[in-house]
């Protein structure tokens, strides 16, 4: 969920991140209807799946790309390592830990029997167990950080045995060697439990650290192709989003809504599920990578809001809407009041991650660059 500097902005994958980042904070306003069902529970619900897949894709192929040029290109050693680390978490951590602090202390504040949350504070909440209902939006943040370190960490190690020559090979083998970490630990799962629901998959196939990094990996994946096969990124872009398209849909209403491969196959539901969604979503990259500009006031918006996603995502779910829903009672509210509720929510969400940004991720970014 890392928005790229403003230089080298691309508008496709604005556009990608812009509408994670709304589909996720629309979703997850599905807890402010209690009453709501139907199709419209439905969407707000593949929303809130969705939005967070496409991230993990987005982020992959954004973090492909930088470690990609540092191995293949560049001499890849414990000082580039520590560069890299070192601005990863520059980028991610300070916002994380400050948002999980005030969590923690509301927490404290609020249920002061609450179990220890220490294990949050080194992504342990959910590596390989569910995810607990506290700060709940944070599952995904874990499996971005491990994924970033994991494929660090072995690009690290690889290259002290490369040669020069076979740097793109190696490249491949380990990111496919971490994609199938992930497969073979589901496999392990469904062949070990063979009856899950629809509670356990959400919490913990879908949650754990353990069996979503290849998710993070396909994005890798995708760069990889980019730039490996360039000539057919670009010109069948149209053709793989077609596909995308297809794959999509064929996953949320012929899998999804009609409920076909669910109840009578769950060994596809438990294993190739989650990749063939993220699947679809690196469909769209090859003509989204090469959407570069768009000029209009609705292209600001999106790019305004990409370069804001981070602190939305902190911010939205467990820190102001629980907020909202704890000193603002709407359990018996009347529709309108609903509605309303809702507008200040999202406008909410907007304002307080544009002040977050503007004097609290920007400066420390800054602050990054300069060190």
């Amino acid at each position: 969920m890392q928005p790229a500097g403003k230089l080298n902005r691309i508008f496709g994958l604005d556009l990608m991140r812009a509408a994670a980042i709304m589909m996720v904070i629309l979703g997850h306003a599905k807890w402010i209807y209690p009453n709501i069902s139907g199709v419209a529970s439905s969407l707000l619900d593949v929303f809130a799946f969705l939005g967070v897949e496409i991230f993990f894709v987005l982020s992959g192929f954004l973090i492909g790309k930088i470690l990609y040029q540092l191995f293949v290109v560049e001499t890849y050693d414990f000082n580039t390592l520590r560069w890299f680390l070192k601005r990863r978490w520059w980028r991610t951590l300070p916002g994380y830990y400050l948002i999980l602090s005030i969590n923690v202390l509301l927490a404290m504040a609020l249920f002061p029997n609450a179990d220890s949350l220490m294990e949050y504070f080194y992504f342990g909440q959910n590596f390989c167990k569910s995810m607990p209902g506290f700060f709940p939006e944070s599952w995904s943040l874990s499996v971005e950080e491990f994924s970033y370190l994991f494929l660090a960490l072995a690009l690290f190690f690889a290259s002290r045995l490369k040669s020069k020559p076979q740097t793109l090979n190696i490249f491949l083998v380990i990111v496919l060697g971490l994609m199938l970490i992930s497969w073979l630990a589901r496999m392990k799962f469904y062949f070990e439990t063979q009856n899950t629901d629809l509670v356990v998959w959400n919490s913990l196939i879908k949650s754990s650290v353990i069996y979503r990094l290849d998710s993070i990996y396909l994005g890798v994946l995708a760069y990889w192709f980019s730039v490996r096969l360039n000539q057919w990124w670009i010109r069948f872009r149209w053709i793989f989003a077609f596909l995308g398209f297809l794959l999509l849909a064929f996953m949320f209403l012929v899998v999804g809504y009609f409920r076909c491969l669910i109840d009578n196959c769950s060994f596809f539901w438990n294993v190739f599920y989650l990749p063939l969604v993220s699947l679809s979503i690196g469909f769209f990259l090859p003509l989204l990578s090469e959407w570069k500009s768009a000029q209009s006031i609705l292209s600001n918006w999106i790019e305004w809001v990409s370069i804001r996603s981070y602190s939305m995502y902190l911010l939205h779910y467990s820190l102001l809407l629980q907020m909202m829903k704890t000193f603002w009672i709407i359990e018996s509210a009347q529709t309108l009041r609903l509605h309303i509720f809702t507008l200040c929510y999202l406008l909410l969400v907007l304002i307080s991650s544009h002040f977050f940004h503007k004097y609290y991720e920007k400066p420390l970014m800054d602050f990054r660059d300069k060190s």
